[in-house]
């Protein structure tokens, strides 16, 4: 008796300890990687940068950023019903948002599965089996005849695995950073989905530009060569110029027709972003003015908060680091503990008296506790294995950091650069374009072939459509840019600064 009460009192007391042990984890602790950061971005202006400087009047300047905030609307900077309004469509019905959508969804669902590893399981069951006992479980000598007997079970079973070592709470702890990741994976998503409806927007309106820029060309050509069909015909031009005038106005045509097919491409690319058929969706001519927006790129720091995929990156690496963890605990004891309470009886009418009452603790399969001895070098693959997951999502991170400044640095330097070439270009567009009047007076008085003048037009026209590219480069820088920099956190007290110029680009949109 004293013998079998020292072996209840250890066991229990085993047992204590490893409940005990229930709230310890193997897995490493957790904190983010070093990354090289910048003090401030080398193409920024001096003034957005320095931490002592004031934003210019009428900057857009973004307040301090966090993951789990709500990105703003950052296209309205752009002061443009048009684009609010695309943007709302696209959020509504693009394919690929919601595509994204489910899989967050898809991800809780795991975190979710995961965590209910933490508590019991319970299931009820009901119903009846058909065995045949041994002679020897009913004390029988062994060529004793036993009778099949039906047994009726109404019983509650309970199972639950300890979180020894941290084993379940470190799988649980991936999932839910996996969950994370979906999360700002779904945030970087939308915002390229706002960012592309941005660029093809903004394409679709340089090409009407440019088609304008055509159109007249076309005009103008058409009227040249009416007036010199005139002339040919009263004999006071030679053929040659009659036939310069014709491949002008059949070469305007051509390229006129180019800008077309670009167009039409670009307004079904915009479709699909909207979820739209091509076939269901038009859009009507918008030309493109110059858009005078200012966007601070802030402190380089700031870039690891506000970049949903760098949090994407990050959140990885912190599931990762757990499943270090959940690889580790696969070396220490497992202890399941199983159990089941009802009713077991011959008859079905006598099942729920109190006299068929039963019950059973302990593992029902296999055994309370389990340890592995020898596997065959599985349990430190598994950990190998983890540790170098781990270590390539480090390299991932920090990858992907760089990129960020990279992209960030491109749209800085693009925009800075764009605004010396626009005045360059303004200029040569200037100089052009007085060419071409001054080779038109030249040749009515007959002191330039009309060889000099189609030089004079083409040279205007050259300079014209690359005004309009420029245009365009702009506006997608700065999309690009505001994309670099992981979209806007606007205060309310800040006010985007748009051009005057394209104002009534604006109101024409309405």
């Amino acid at each position: 008796m004293t013998t079998h009460k020292s072996s209840l009192g250890t066991a229990t007391g085993l047992l204590a300890s490893l409940l005990i042990l229930a709230g310890c984890s193997v897995a490493p602790v957790y904190q983010r990687p070093d990354v090289a950061t910048p003090a401030a971005f080398k193409e920024a202006p001096i003034n957005a940068t320095a931490p002592e400087a004031k934003p210019a009047a009428g900057d857009w300047k973004a307040a301090q950023p966090a993951e789990e905030l709500a990105r703003g609307e950052w296209w309205k900077v752009f002061n443009d019903s048009t684009l609010n309004q695309l943007q709302i469509e696209a959020l509504a019905a693009n394919q690929d948002l919601k595509a994204a959508a489910a899989r967050l969804s898809q991800a809780r669902a795991l975190e979710q599965s995961a965590r209910a590893g933490l508590f019991p399981q319970v299931s009820l069951g009901f119903g009846p089996t058909r065995q045949l006992p041994s002679p020897a479980s009913r004390g029988l000598p062994p060529n004793a005849d036993t009778n099949p007997v039906t047994i009726w079970r109404g019983q509650a079973t309970i199972a639950y695995e300890a979180d020894l070592f941290g084993r379940v709470s470190t799988v649980a702890d991936a999932a839910r950073f996996d969950a994370q990741r979906n999360a700002a994976l779904f945030q970087s998503t939308l915002l390229a989905l706002q960012a592309d409806v941005a660029q093809a927007y903004f394409l679709i309106r340089e090409l009407d530009a440019t088609q304008v820029l055509y159109a007249n060309t076309v005009r103008l050509r058409g009227e040249t060569l009416n007036l010199f069909q005139r002339r040919f015909d009263a004999g006071d031009i030679s053929e040659l110029e009659l036939a310069r005038a014709r491949t002008e106005l059949a070469a305007a045509q051509s390229e006129s027709l180019g800008i077309t097919r670009q167009r039409a491409v670009a307004e079904h690319a915009l479709a699909i972003l909207l979820g739209k058929a091509p076939a269901d969706f038009s859009f009507p001519s918008l030309p493109l003015t110059r858009l005078m927006v200012s966007v601070p790129a802030g402190l380089p720091s700031e870039l690891l908060e506000r970049r949903p995929d760098i949090a994407a990156a990050e959140r990885a690496m912190a599931a990762a680091n757990a499943r270090i963890g959940a690889a580790k605990s696969a070396y220490f004891p497992r202890l399941n503990l199983t159990g089941s309470l009802g009713y077991e009886s011959n008859d079905l009418s006598d099942l729920f008296k109190n006299a068929s009452r039963t019950f059973v603790f302990g593992p029902l399969v296999g055994g309370l506790l389990t340890l592995p001895i020898f596997d065959g070098g599985t349990r430190a693959a598994g950990v190998d294995r983890a540790n170098a997951a781990y270590e390539e999502d480090v390299a991932n991170y920090r990858q992907t950091v760089l990129k960020a400044f990279k992209e960030v640095e491109d749209n800085l330097a693009n925009l800075r650069l764009l605004d010396e070439q626009n005045k360059a270009q303004d200029s040569a567009v200037t100089s052009a374009n007085r060419a071409a009047r001054i080779s038109a007076i030249q040749y009515r008085e007959g002191a330039l072939s009309y060889l000099g003048v189609l030089d004079a037009d083409r040279s205007a026209l050259q300079q014209q459509r690359a005004a309009v590219q420029l245009d365009g480069e702009r506006a997608r820088a700065l999309v690009n840019l505001i994309r670099a920099l992981g979209g806007g956190w606007q205060e309310q007290s800040a006010t985007p600064t748009v051009s005057t110029a394209s104002a009534s680009t604006q109101s024409a949109a309405k």
